[in-house]
């Protein structure tokens, strides 16, 4: 029996973009295994709501069983990290 990995993942998809980074984290989290808990961010209000709540500049955002991992490059170190 495996243990399902899970993260959960913030990200901006507004009408007029869609932050390439998020769907990167997305992506990379899905090709390690994780079920992915996607929380889609769509107006810009709701993006500065959240940068200013969770203390970031940017989106998107990863947590890991509770922990903030940061944005995609921070989610390739930490998963780089992990397997080291």
């Amino acid at each position: 029996m495996t243990d399902t990995r899970k993260a959960t993942l913030y990200r901006m998809v507004l009408p007029d973009h869609i932050c390439p980074f998020g769907v990167r984290a997305k992506q990379i989290l899905q090709a390690e295994g994780y079920e992915v808990d996607d929380h889609i961010l769509r107006t810009r209000e709701e993006v500065e709501a959240f940068k200013a709540e969770h203390d970031v500049a940017t989106t998107p955002l990863v947590f890991i069983d509770g922990e903030q991992i940061g944005g995609s490059d921070d989610l390739e170190r930490y998963l780089a990290n992990a397997a080291a």
